[in-house]
């Protein structure tokens, strides 16, 4: 726990739950329905934190 960077998950739950709010008001901002616009925005959710968990661990590795 010495060297334990806190700022990385922090960031990373901050990068998806933004992530999460934009697609799903701009889906509901196009007139999809709140159901769907959720759906697509999980997924983005998703997409977003496995790109960003992607860069993190990259950058550790160099």
């Amino acid at each position: 726990m010495r060297r334990y960077n806190f700022w990385s998950p922090i960031l990373l739950i901050a990068v998806a739950l933004i992530v999460r709010s934009l697609v799903t008001n701009l889906g509901i901002l196009f007139g999809m329905s709140h159901d769907a616009a959720s759906n697509i925005a999980i997924v983005a959710m998703l997409i977003a934190a496995l790109i960003m968990f992607n860069r993190m661990t990259k950058a550790k590795r160099k």
